[in-house]
């Protein structure tokens, strides 16, 4: 018994730590909707208005919302669905494709998740702007005289934000949990405080009450069901930052501390609403006292500015899946954190993320209007996720379609069915997520197949290396001490790194390593499965270096690693060789002229090999040339 008790402590204490961290990270997303929610149910365009019957169907539609979407939905089916532990819609898509390979299934799977990625950055630019915006609108309430300064001070406190990311973190992380928490006890007190004078708005649980409201007025249902979808935003996070928390602690924060407070919450605006309609101008902050309300301002600019940090984060991670993936070009990642591997900043993902919200919110000027621009994003990447979590399911859980096509299908509905209302958003900011989504689909569509072509036409007429080898045609060439390692895609051809170095100097090294730096579909490769070695003979080597999606290429370490397996090498007599291509466009393009030029300029601005893969810029040698694409 003694034993039990110390273990089951420790286990407590352990999970204690984790579940403050989840509070923080994890859902301040979500965690600020009640700031704008309630009150866009009823002020869109179309909305119906605000009375006894209206607001017990709304409370019911964004009671069912959560439950469905967020607990039934995320919690209990799709985050089963990790790839070794991690998820995320470019996770799920690796997980996919892993499941259901094949030509036509292959391109249909990674367009959903290019797509479903494109969707997420238009989530992380929405998410800072409405959110900062929200809360400091709640100065207008306390005075009007705060009213020209609230663009000023949100584009201040978004700029501040986007400054510290720079400098990573980490330290105010750990804020973040205790900050998180209050946030969630105050929202759900001051919500309490209005049901118990008005018990009878939890009738709203009751699904009939969202129905009445579909048979009364079909139209403005479909119009509040578009502002609904906000109070499930940020649950793509619960799936996305498992890797980081684990499932187990994302599950018991939502269902015994997140989920109750939120709710609590939302059927205190509606209890205040039926007492008092008026309040629709600000539901959340007139649940406050007069005398709380600038340290609620304070609060929720807080709570809001965790939030967006939590989605910035979120697009540098997956900015890096992309890249590691061939999604997207090489970019420069560089480690905010040495003891917290998931701290990385991307300079020109947060500058172009940052450039995106202050035309936001300049441009749309409230949070209102921002409203409905945000549902788009959020329900499309929600469908995306529900078709993959279905192909996973179907195909690697083993599910029979008998099991998996009604559940997710049902999934898959709902989603489209809140994608639906969304859409008559489009002439209201609905149109800024689609033209987003639309362009970095392009992009990343057109940079993917791009490389896949020059694959093909890199290494169509190449030397087979057993060939080169064997029939020894590097024979009367000066051998030269030292090392030469030659990067390249394919270790079964020579590279033309090697062919140009032997025609234009007539050397070759010693020993002769083609290296190649693969990119797996799973989001790490354990140290004892990285590196694959294989000796030709005369001093030939090939070296394969396997990451997964979530690790940095660290060229230099992982050679250091390859004298445990008998290949050692020293860094001072070690040169890289490298191919610069230069693309020209080509005479028989098999891409169109408009996308042969987005590739290209992709490609130059892409990082340098060198830079990317870590090499010591003294030992690198590139030899350029000219590829058709």
């Amino acid at each position: 018994m003694t034993t039990t008790l110390a273990t089951d402590s420790r286990d407590s204490q352990s999970l204690a730590p984790k579940l403050l961290g989840v509070i923080g990270v994890v859902y301040g997303d979500i965690g600020t909707s009640p700031l704008y929610t309630i009150r866009e149910c009823f002020t869109h365009p179309g909305a119906p208005g605000v009375s006894e019957g209206a607001v017990l169907g709304v409370l019911s539609l964004i009671f069912w919302a959560t439950t469905l979407i967020i607990t039934i939905k995320y919690v209990s089916f799709v985050m089963r669905a990790d790839n070794r532990g991690e998820g995320g819609v470019l996770a799920l898509t690796a997980l996919a494709f892993r499941a259901r390979r094949g030509k036509k299934w292959g391109h249909f799977i990674v367009l959903l998740g290019i797509i479903g990625a494109a969707l997420f950055y238009g989530d992380g630019v929405i998410t800072p702007a409405i959110s900062v915006l929200s809360a400091v609108e709640g100065l207008k309430i306390a005075t009007p005289v705060f009213d020209p300064y609230i663009i000023p001070l949100t584009l201040v406190i978004l700029t501040l934000i986007f400054m510290v990311q720079a400098h990573g973190t980490a330290k105010v992380g750990a804020a973040f949990g205790p900050i998180m928490c209050i946030w969630f006890l105050v929202i759900g007190l001051l919500g309490a405080a209005q049901v118990v004078n008005r018990p009878d708005v939890l009738a709203a649980i009751w699904p009939n009450h969202a129905v009445e409201l579909f048979f009364t007025s079909p139209w403005a249902a479909i119009v509040v069901l578009g502002s609904v979808v906000l109070a499930v935003t940020g649950g793509e996070a619960l799936y996305a930052d498992m890797g980081h928390f684990g499932r187990g602690p994302i599950r018991i924060a939502w269902i015994s501390f997140v989920w109750p407070a939120l709710l609590l919450n939302y059927f205190g605006q509606g209890a205040l609403l039926i007492e008092n309609p008026a309040a629709i101008e600000s539901p959340f902050y007139l649940l406050t006292p007069s005398w709380g309300l600038y340290p609620m301002v304070i609060l929720s600019t807080m709570a809001t500015v965790i939030a967006s940090q939590a989605v910035i984060s979120g697009a540098f991670s997956v900015s890096q899946q992309a890249a590691q993936l061939g999604y997207m070009p090489r970019l420069e990642v560089r480690h905010t954190s040495a003891e917290e591997k998931g701290q990385i900043y991307i300079s020109r993902i947060n500058w172009s993320l940052y450039a995106a919200v202050v035309i936001l919110v300049v441009g749309f000027g409230s949070s209102s209007a921002l409203a409905g621009a945000y549902g788009i994003a959020v329900t499309g990447t929600m469908a995306v996720t529900s078709v993959l979590a279905y192909l996973v399911a179907r195909h690697r859980w083993g599910w029979s379609r008998w099991t998996a096509l009604p559940l997710f299908a049902a999934f898959l509905a709902i989603d489209l069915a809140f994608f639906g209302a969304n859409t008559i958003k489009i002439l209201h900011g609905g149109w800024f997520p689609l033209v987003l989504a639309v362009a970095l689909t392009t992009l990343m569509w057109v940079w993917r197949k791009g490389r896949e072509i020059l694959y093909r036409r890199r290494y169509r007429d190449a030397i087979p290396l057993a060939t080169f080898v064997d029939g020894k045609m590097y024979k009367r060439a000066h051998r030269v001490p030292g090392t030469g390692i030659f990067m390249t895609g394919n270790v079964g051809v020579v590279p033309f790194a090697l062919l140009h170095n032997l025609k234009h100097n007539k050397i070759i090294h010693e020993r002769v390593v083609l290296l190649k730096v693969e990119t797996t579909d799973e989001p790490r490769v354990d140290d004892d499965q990285r590196i694959e070695i294989k000796d030709l003979g005369d001093g030939f080597y090939t070296v394969i270096v396997r990451y997964g999606f979530q690790q940095q290429p660290d060229v230099p370490r992982a050679l250091a690693a390859c004298a445990g397996k008998g290949l050692g090498f020293n860094m001072a007599d070690t040169s890289f060789f490298m191919s610069r291509e230069y693309f020209v466009p080509s005479p028989r393009p098999e891409l169109p002229p408009w996308q042969e030029w987005l590739f290209i300029l992709m490609s130059n601005n892409a990082l340098s090999a060198t830079e990317f893969f870590r090499i010591p810029a003294n030992r690198a040698v590139e030899l350029g040339s000219h590829l058709e694409i």
